[in-house]
Parts: C-alpha cells; structure tokens; sequence
C-alpha cells in the first residue's frame, strides 16, 4: 500500500530541505577532507595518513550521503587499492587487492545474505503479514486502542528479529493505516476529530511501528544489518565470535526492558482520544479472511525458517554437550553465516508445484535482496582490517584516551553509546555502527579493557535512532503515512533517545557475561 502525499508538501517539508543541505555539504566536505588529510602533513607513517583521508571520506559521505551508500562503500574499496593503503608483503604473495578484497569471504556477509533470502520469502508469500494479523486477532486486543497499539509495536518487535526493520515496518504501515481508516466513523463519533489520522491514537500506533521495529531488530544477529556489521568487528578486529544463542541471551532483558519503557513514553506522550474501539475486531476478521488458508509457499517458508533456527540455535546448545564433544562435533562447528546459507538454499528446492517445476522462491525473486547492505558490510569489515593492519587503531586509541582523560570501563561504554545514538540520528544505523566500531576498538584497547564490551554497546545503541523522519528506515516509512507530526516525533523520540541511551550502557555494564564469549 502506498500512502501519498502531494509532491509540493514533499518539496517544501523541513526534512526535504534538511536533505538538501545536508547532501550538499557532503559533496563538498567529503572529497575536501579526504585531499586536506592527503597533503597536510601529519605525524604518522604515510599508509596511516592515507587510511585517515579515506576514512574522513567515507564517514563524512555515509552521514551526509551526498552519493548513495553503497556507492560510497564500492568507491572506498577502489580508493583503498588505487592508494595502495594496506601493507603488504609482496615476496609472501600477498598484494593489496587481495588483502582490501578478503573481506568478502568472511561468514559475515552470507550471514547477511541467508538472512535477507529468508526475510524475502517472507514477504513474498505474505508470511509476515499473517502473522501480524493472528497477533491482532487474539480475543481482546482489538477492542482497546492502547493494546492495538502495543500489539503492533509487539509484532513490529517480533517480525525485525527475524526480517529487516525495514521491511517490517514496510508490512506493518499498511496494516495500521488500515485500522485507523476502517475506525474513522468511531473515532470521530468518540472523539469529535473530523481526520482518524491526525489523532493521538493514529500517532501512537504509528510511532510503535517504527519503535517496536527498531527495538525488536536487537533481539537476533540477523535482526538488523547494523547487528552483523558490529559482529563482524568483533571477529576480525576482537577474535570475539557471538553465537545466535548468547547473542539472545544478552539482547533479549535489554529488548523487554526497552520495550517496556517505549510503551511508557510513547503512552505519556500520545495517550490516545479514547479507551475503546468496538469495530476494531470486524475489521481485522476481514483481513484474516482474505488470507484464506496457509499455501504451500508459506509452509516451506516455515520449513526453511525453521532449519535456519536449528541451526543458529543447535551447535551453541550442543557445543558443551557428550554428543556435541562426540558424534555430533560436525555439527557444533556449523557457524550462523553457513546456517543461514543453507537454510536459504532450502527454499529454491522446496516445490510449491513439482508438476510446473516451482519452488518456492525464484532467483528473479531472491535477487531483489538488498545487495547495497551487502556491500557496505563488506566495506565496513575491510576498513576495519585497514586500521589495525596499518597501525592506525591503535594511534586512535591512544590520542582519544588522552584526549578526553578516558580511564576505564564505564566512561568507554557510555561514549560509546552516546557516539552511536549521534550518529544514528543524522545517518543509518548500519553507517553509525560503521563509523563507531572502529573508532571504539582502539579506545578500549588503549585503557587496558576488552572491546568486546562498548563495541556491543554501540550496535545496541545505533539502532536508538528516533527524533526525526530521517534517523531509521522505519521512522521515515511511518512519517509518510502523513499521521506523525513532525514535532511530536521529535519531542517523543528525544525522550526515548535519553532513556535508552541509560538503559544501554547501563543493561551492558550489568548483563553482558563474557565468559558466554569465545
């Protein structure tokens, strides 16, 4: 469903002008910073200097974005080799494309691609979509409007763990939109309000939409690219590999605890017109309806979802276990960047009609994947190898400890995230991971810590993105629906910014068990 609005509010909206500036400066400021740090001299080796100028491009260009993301991410591979930043030893075989290049093998980055070929199936056969009205359906929470507004930011939160918050709140708007169309003669009979979508309530479930779908996308490392971006440096920065299983177990007290809070804020700060919606049910028995029984499609979508989460969940159980240690040590060994490519491949075999030789999902349609991402993961793990293969992360660390008189665990891990909620604010969540990560590793390192600790508070925090239209994927997707004021999302999302920016460093100073960490 697409919800328009006239192109001359588009035009003329603060957001659009904010853009505007923004980019402007960016195709300015980018190429400027990068030759100013290319020609002034500094006092470091000349590889470190380069990788600087490179770095001062890319994350000026992935905040401003005055070129598309991806774009920027393919241009920084090219200018890594043509400067010839990595060094390495040419008599050992090795060369600099090799090295710039290697980056892409990593299990990380077909993490990512399994992930989004399931979440593809998803949508294709409206998988997502019935759960959300099963979720709906359930007696008694469609006749209140504050738990048809919590059960969205609930199903928001659940369908991100597994599929893009992106896609989720995509799902989702229309579905929403739906409701507070269909209860229009209610609301305004209740309420007095000519316009259903100017209400508080319409407001609310909007906002637990895009919320719920950014709080949700914490609970597994497929949740959220900037999740896998961050596990990727930890991996090859750290030597820290997170399994799907202790990835939950530290995620899922802060996800419910933010959760929580986020109804609150949003409750006391868009409390709706009124209490009950008597015709919501109707409304929502008819969609159901529509659906009709689940199809083949859907099943092996299940099916291979299903071997996904087998596999993500099986070796970290089994890992200790006789069987593991044993006769099943092959399948403990299995990592989630293989699961998820084997539980995708399931789908292009699994038949929806042997007889017309279709399966479940088609190569055109898997194709459609977001492959941008893709290339920026990459991009991000090979500026990372950059820093330390240079020498330039620990040059970092040490002029930012002194700099700013960091001593120790706590002050780490709240600049940390207070850096990553920043940026996620002007630019993605996956750029502030980006931008963070590498910048966090040799801080901590420099004060005698494990990185471990605020490279994950910073994934946690960059998915905290939630003033404004243009901080998160889902918050702009909501805001098109034309039923977010502008103002109201900035006044609730500055609160919830604060409140979860305590709740992060707090809940990861406390929860975080290390020894799960291997």
């Amino acid at each position: 469903m697409t919800i328009s609005q006239p192109s001359t509010a588009i035009a003329d909206s603060p957001e659009s002008r904010f853009d505007r500036i923004r980019t402007t400066f960016g195709f300015i400021a980018a190429p400027g910073a990068m030759i100013i740090l290319l020609l002034v001299p500094l006092p470091i080796t000349n590889h470190q200097q380069m990788l600087t100028a490179l770095m001062a491009f890319v994350f000026i260009a992935w905040i401003t974005e005055p070129i598309s993301i991806p774009v920027t991410s393919l241009l920084a591979l090219g200018l890594a080799v043509l400067l010839g930043i990595p060094e390495v030893d040419a008599s050992a075989g090795e060369s600099v494309e090799k090295f710039v290049y290697s980056a892409f093998s990593s299990s990380t980055i077909f993490l990512v691609i399994g992930g989004f070929i399931l979440a593809r199936a998803m949508t294709v056969h409206g998988l997502d979509k019935r759960f959300a009205l099963f979720v709906l359906s359930i007696p008694g929470v469609a006749r209140s409007t504050l738990r048809v507004a919590i059960a969205f930011g609930l199903i928001a939160a659940l369908i991100s763990a597994f599929v893009s918050n992106s896609a989720a709140a995509a799902m989702l708007l229309p579905i929403g939109v739906g409701i507070v169309r269909a209860l229009g003669p209610e609301l305004k009979e209740l309420t007095g309000i000519e316009n259903p979508g100017r209400t508080r309530f319409a407001t609310m479930v909007m906002l637990m939409i895009a919320y719920g779908a950014s709080v949700g996308g914490l609970l597994t490392p497929i949740g959220s690219t900037a999740n896998v971006v961050g596990l990727g440096f930890l991996e090859q920065q750290v030597g820290v590999s997170v399994g799907f299983v202790d990835w939950f177990l530290m995620t899922a007290p802060l996800s419910a605890a933010l959760f929580v809070l986020m109804c609150a804020v949003l409750y006391l700060f868009n409390r709706p017109e009124t209490r009950k919606l008597p015709g919501a049910h109707a409304y929502i028995r008819e969609q159901k309806a529509q659906l009709g029984a689940m199809s083949k499609g859907e099943a092996n979508t299940v099916i291979a979802f299903g071997l996904g989460v087998v596999l993500w969940i099986g070796p970290s159980i089994l890992a200790e276990s006789t069987l593991g240690k044993g006769p099943l040590a092959w399948f403990t060994s299995i990592d989630i960047g293989t699961a998820a490519i084997l539980a995708a491949s399931l789908l292009f075999v699994l038949p929806v009609s042997w007889q017309n030789r279709e399966f479940t999902l088609s190569w055109q349609q898997a194709v459609k994947i977001d492959w941008g991402t893709i290339i920026l993961v990459g991009t991000g793990l090979v500026l990372g190898a950059l820093m330390d293969n240079t020498g330039l992360a620990e040059v970092v660390g040490v002029a930012v400890v002194d700099g700013l008189g960091l001593q120790g665990t706590i002050s780490v891990t709240i600049l940390s995230v207070v850096l990553a909620i920043v940026i996620s604010e002007m630019a993605s969540n996956t750029a502030a991971v980006g931008v963070v990560a590498p910048i966090i590793i040799p801080i901590a390192t420099a004060v005698g810590m494990d990185p471990t600790l605020p490279v994950l508070a910073a994934i946690f925090g960059a998915s905290c993105g939630f003033m404004l239209p243009v901080s998160t994927p889902p918050n702009a997707i909501v805001y098109g629906s034309g039923m977010v004021p502008i103002l109201r999302m900035f006044r609730t999302g500055i609160v919830f910014d604060i409140v979860a920016s305590f709740v992060i460093a707090g809940g990861v100073l406390i929860t975080v068990n290390f020894s799960t960490l291997s």
